[in-house]
This record gives C-alpha cells, structure tokens and sequence, in this order.
C-alpha cells in the first residue's frame, strides 16, 4: 500500500511544499524513529506521516508555540550558581520519542525485576548482609560508600520497601540494546516534567495524537499518592501525607510543589514539623496535626540533625526517631542512597542472580571499579578510551569523557582517581542513540537517553515511558538540563494504533512525494 494523505497526513495546498523528510541524516547512529533505510520503526509510522504533512517551516512554528506555552505555564527548573539566575524555562524539544509497546514490555519486565533486587540488596545490607559473607560483593564496596548510613541498621521499613520511588537511566547503544547506565533511588527527580511535556504536546500539537494508541500518563499522581497510602503506620485509616521539600531555592522545588499540588497534600518545610513523643506533627492555623507519610525530597544527611549531620537547618529533628518507632513512613526510606552508588552499579547483575536466581533481563554498560586494583590498572592505562564518573555525583558533573578530553584534563582525572579509587568507575564510551529534533525549520538528530519512573507499594508500577532527556548540541553526549539537555514526550504506541507501512518496503521519499501530493493513494 502507497502512503498517503487518507492515511492521516493533511494535504497542503499546490503552493506550500512539504518538509523534505528525505534530507534527514542518521549519520550512522541507531536512530529512534527511523531505520538506516529512513524507513519509520515499529509504531512510528503514523507519526512519520503526519510529520511529512507539515508544511516547510511549520514545525518551528509549533516549536515556538510550545516555548510560549511552557513559559506560560511557568514550568521552570533551577540551576545552582548559574550567573544569568536561578530560574530557568524548561527545554523542550516538540518531536516526541517513540517506543512500541512490545519493546516496553520487556523493558518493564526488566525494570520491575531490578527494583525488586536492589530493595532486596538494600534490606540486607542494613540486615545481617548475607550477601557479603556468600562474598557476591566485597565488603569495602558497602563499608566505604558515600551513601551507606549507619544510622539506618537495623531498620525494617513499612512492609520491607526500601525503595519506593526509583528513577532508572536508560540508553540505547549503537547495536540497538537498551542498557541500563545507573539507577537513582535517593530523591529520583524529573517526573513531573513527563506530565507537563505531554500536557503541553496536546496544547501545541493536537494533529499528532489523533488516531494513536498512545499509553497515558496522567494518572501518575493518582498512583503516586495511593502508593504513599499504601506504606502509611498501621491503624491510620485515613493517613495524612505531605512532600517535605528544602525550599524554593531547591534546583527540583517546581517538581516538589507541583506533585503535592497534583496529589492535593500540602507541601511542607523542616520548619512545618515538629515531633512530640516519636510523633510528627505539622503546624496548621487549627493547631498540630498528625502526619503519617512523608515523601521526602531533602537528601539524607539533612533529613534529622540528631541522626545525620547536626548542623541541617532543613530537616526535622528526632524524626528518625518517630520513623523507628512505627509512627511515621519516609519514602524513599533514609539508607537507600547505597543502591545507586555507580561502584555498586557494576555488582547489580550478580545481585539479581544472587536474590531472585535469574539473569538480568536489561544489561547494565560494561563497567571497571576503580577500588578494584586490577579493573583500575586498566582504567588509568586506557583513559583516553573511556568514560569516567565519580560513584556518586548526579547532575552529570565530574564525568570526564576520554576520547573527548585533553592532555590536561586526563592528568587530572588520573591523579583524582589515583588519589581516592573508590570514588570513580569507568565505561566504554557509547554511541548513544537519536531522535530527530526541531533545529530551525528542519529536523536534525540529537542524542537521548530515558528515565522511566516505578512505584513499588501493593505492587511495582512503571510509568509508561519516562522522561526522555536530549542533548540540544550538536554532537554533545550531556543530557542533563542543568547543563544544556532538554526534553521529550515519550511515547509508548501499540502496534495497532498506525498501519505498518514500514513492512511494505515504502521509505521516506514516498511519505514524503505522496503526503504532498493530494492525489496520492492510499
């Protein structure tokens, strides 16, 4: 079957010429929506078509559109230190990612799989830590993490969940595997840009949607606080949560204020709380009331002066104390931070074999620990050739990139790794996959990577899709929106939401002639 215009894609006037589709390069990365034949993945056709219809110059109008429409909505985001200001508009780039619902299935699966090890590992690690004296991890990979806190032994959350929020980096390389590239599960950030970029893509871009089977995400909230009532003390049969959040200076505080407001629970600072007999309660203008479950979005070491450090303005103190009590649930749990330490990254496949006696069914990047002394002999040997991160920086600072790197700034990574080994872990530098992206009046393709989101309470659920996060410079590897990234709507499609026309051997130069053409066939 031809592609053409009875198949969704609007007919333009004789006049007005189409994008030229067919002048899109992928340059020889795994592009996301199109094969190395420019023929649409699986799922992506529809999308194809639609974007063939659009006439030149009409996608940057869309994309301009959607700027105004995020700075209309005030969705922003802060940047530490930045000299222009603080707050800034979140990037957005207005062509979504693509992934069929059959390969989201088998990355669900794998996700689910790995939040269940690592609570496991996490639970064991405070509890008895079998799985250091079976030796599947070495000791010092636990004892020395920057994350690890003593304060929590001994600890047995509600219903044994450590880890009820998690954050999972995804990236696809260039042989078309989706990896796993690190794992966050202290105070995992970015969802509620998921919600915001697909409420702005239905604004500025209605055409798109028609007709696709497009899985939803708007109920996150709705499964978020559920879950938050799921793990509440017992007895309390209408628990009141709140999101603790360190203030508006916070580079995630539109993200803490939007969630509490999206669940209808009130948004709290350290200063809110106070505890009385292992109890925490909130200050309201009608007194004290009882609070039950705490989604907490201050790191650790500023949760409770009297545990951690003494000097935290932010947090509430003996509020550990009400959590060992029983009186009061902290999601995610204080301690997990030791699971997305990058050292102990490289030991997550073992520990899936080693809790739930099976492979793991999303592979993680191939990883040297430099406090291993052999893996980091070969590290400091082949610098030039890999990508270096310390163990636990988030933000995509202190990456060095090898290949990329001077003289100068190979010396200092050597000397900074020699210095403290347990801090930095090496990989192989990837070529991390494309999506087509609006540059100017036409599309170029940009490097992403995937941040899917999974609630663990009654049971595990992962939010259809994530945040897909690009690099909006040319050749650049750094999605991070503090330092140039933006984002995309990411799409799970079934299958029988578009008609295959990839399988009939049609590229994009027949989309593109046939959609322009109002006498094409369909």
């Amino acid at each position: 079957m031809a592609l053409g215009v009875a198949d969704g894609a609007p007919a333009l006037p004789a006049h007005v010429s189409a994008m030229d589709l067919t002048a899109y390069q992928t340059e020889g990365f795994h592009d996301e929506l199109f094969d190395e034949a420019l023929r649409p993945r699986p799922g992506a056709d529809l999308l194809v078509r639609r974007l063939a219809g659009f006439s030149t110059g009409e996608l940057a109008e869309r994309q301009r559109a959607a700027d105004k429409a995020l700075l209309t909505m005030g969705i922003t985001f802060n940047v530490y230190g930045h000299e222009a200001g603080t707050e800034k508009i979140w990037p957005f780039d207005i062509v979504p990612r693509v992934i069929e619902a059959a390969e989201w299935s088998g990355i669900e699966r794998g996700l689910i799989q790995r939040i269940r090890a690592l609570n496991l590992f996490i639970d064991d690690v405070y509890n008895g830590r079998r799985i250091v004296a079976d030796r599947v991890v070495p000791d010092w990979l636990v004892d020395s993490g920057a994350c690890f806190r003593g304060p929590c032994a001994g600890l047995r959350p509600p219903r044994g969940i450590w880890n009820h929020i998690t954050g999972t980096d995804l990236v696809r390389g260039g042989d078309g595997v989706m990896y796993v590239l690190e794992d966050n599960l202290r105070t995992p950030s970015g969802v509620s840009y998921v919600l915001e970029n697909r409420e702005v893509m239905k604004r500025t871009f209605p055409q798109l949607f028609a007709g696709q089977r497009i899985r939803p995400v708007e109920d996150y909230p709705e499964k978020l606080l559920a879950m938050l009532h799921s793990i509440a003390p017992p007895h309390r049969r209408d628990p009141t949560v709140v999101v603790l959040t360190p203030g508006i200076y916070n580079s995630a505080y539109f993200e803490h204020s939007f969630l509490a407001r999206q669940m209808g629970v009130e948004l709290v600072q350290g200063s809110d709380l106070v505890v009385e007999h292992d109890v925490v309660f909130m200050r309201t203008t009608r007194g004290l009331e009882r609070v039950d479950v705490i989604y907490r979005r201050i790191d650790d070491d500023f949760l409770d002066p009297q545990a951690f450090r003494p000097d935290s303005l932010v947090g509430v103190p003996g509020i550990m104390a009400a959590y060992r009590a029983g009186n009061v649930s902290l999601v995610n749990a204080p301690g997990t931070g030791i699971a997305d330490d990058k050292a102990v990254y490289a030991y997550v496949p073992q520990i899936i074999r080693y809790y739930l006696g099976e492979d793991a069914i999303i592979p993680n990047v191939p990883t040297f620990v430099c406090g291993e002394e052999d893996q980091c002999r070969h590290v400091l040997a082949n610098l030039e050739h890999l990508v270096v991160k310390p163990a636990n920086e988030s933000g995509g600072y202190g990456i060095v990139l090898g290949p990329r790197a001077t003289r100068e700034q190979l010396a200092d990574c050597r000397d900074r790794i020699r210095a403290n080994p347990r801090n930095y872990v090496a990989q192989p530098m990837l070529s991390l996959s494309r999506v087509p992206t609006v540059v100017g009046n036409a599309l170029e393709g940009r490097h992403v990577d995937l941040r899917p989101f999974i609630l663990y309470g009654d049971e595990i659920h992962v939010l259809p899709g994530g945040l897909t996060r690009v690099a909006l410079v040319k050749g650049s590897l750094v999605v991070n929106s503090s330092q140039g990234g933006g984002s995309k709507d990411t799409w799970v499609v079934n299958a029988d939401s578009a008609s295959q026309a990839n399988a009939s051997g049609d590229g994009l130069g027949a989309v593109a002639r046939q959609t322009a053409d109002p006498g094409g066939t369909a």
